[in-house]
């Protein structure tokens, strides 16, 4: 990365144990609310026709919950919307069914559990959601899945000057893949970029990589989040916009480079 990327943070959307949506997130990450641990909520998903809404999986509503939340604060158009989808895994209990149905007698694997199984399709869903018709990046990185997205989503704002709506998500896999992968629940965060300072923006964002190691939370809970969601390793960076403090977070990514990132105020 030769120079800084930059661009205006126009919507937020988040959901994660504890943290139901973005406002709720604020207040608790301002330190105006005391964390409580709680399953994650996931909203239905009203945006998709019946049959799909029913084949929705738990990631597949993350995802489209926290993008929806983030279009919603910025006053956009879905539709019109470059996304970059990142996530550390896929849809965890749908690859422990199919696990359990190879190991079985019966290895007949139905349609449905299979196009479920795709690491992109969380994006196919938004699409059958908001009609977007726009360029669509799904990417995976391990852990520095939410790093690899907003450099990339940052990158396309570079260089197309156009809005870009990052989702990035994370499932939960159930026993025994749990123990091996122990993802504690699922968690999603999503963040509109647009090059151009307009009315909505909320604050201006500049990244650069750095050696410097990645900061804990002060919060022993939220830190644990931090931590054990890779979805949530954009914590520090949500918590410098909900105080709304100008300054700089280092965030994880792929060791020994990190992300440096600055918030500086509209």
């Amino acid at each position: 990365m030769s120079s800084p990327l930059r661009a205006w943070i126009e919507g937020i959307g988040l959901i994660a144990p504890g943290l139901p949506d973005w406002p709720a997130a604020r207040a608790v990450l301002r330190g105006e609310q005391a964390y409580a641990a709680a399953p994650s909520v996931l909203p239905a998903p009203a945006l998709l026709p019946p049959a799909e809404r029913r084949r929705a999986s738990r990631v597949v509503k993350t995802a489209l919950a926290v993008g929806l939340e983030a279009v919603a604060h910025a006053g956009a158009d879905a539709s019109q919307l470059t996304t970059v989808f990142a996530a550390s895994g896929a849809d965890g209990h749908n690859c422990h069914a199919l696990c359990e149905q190879l190991a079985s007698d019966d290895r007949q694997i139905s349609p449905t559990r299979f196009h479920n199984s795709v690491h992109n399709a969380a994006a196919g869903y938004w699409g059958i959601a908001t009609g977007a018709m726009a360029p669509c990046q799904v990417l995976c990185a391990y852990d520095a899945s939410f790093g690899a997205g907003l450099l990339d989503a940052l990158a396309q704002v570079a260089l197309m000057r156009q809005p870009v709506l990052l989702i990035a998500y994370d499932s939960e896999y159930p026993e025994p893949l749990h123990a091996k992968r122990p993802i504690p629940d699922c968690a999603g965060v999503a963040l509109l970029l647009n090059p151009e300072h307009g009315p909505r923006a909320l604050a201006a964002i500049t990244v650069s990589p750095t050696a410097d190691a990645a900061e804990p939370l002060a919060d022993a809970e939220l830190e644990a989040l931090r931590a054990d969601i890779p979805a949530l390793r954009a914590l520090p960076l949500l918590q410098r916009l909900a105080t709304g403090d100008a300054g700089r977070v280092c965030l994880d990514y792929l060791a020994p480079m990190q992300l440096a990132v600055r918030i500086g105020p509209c």
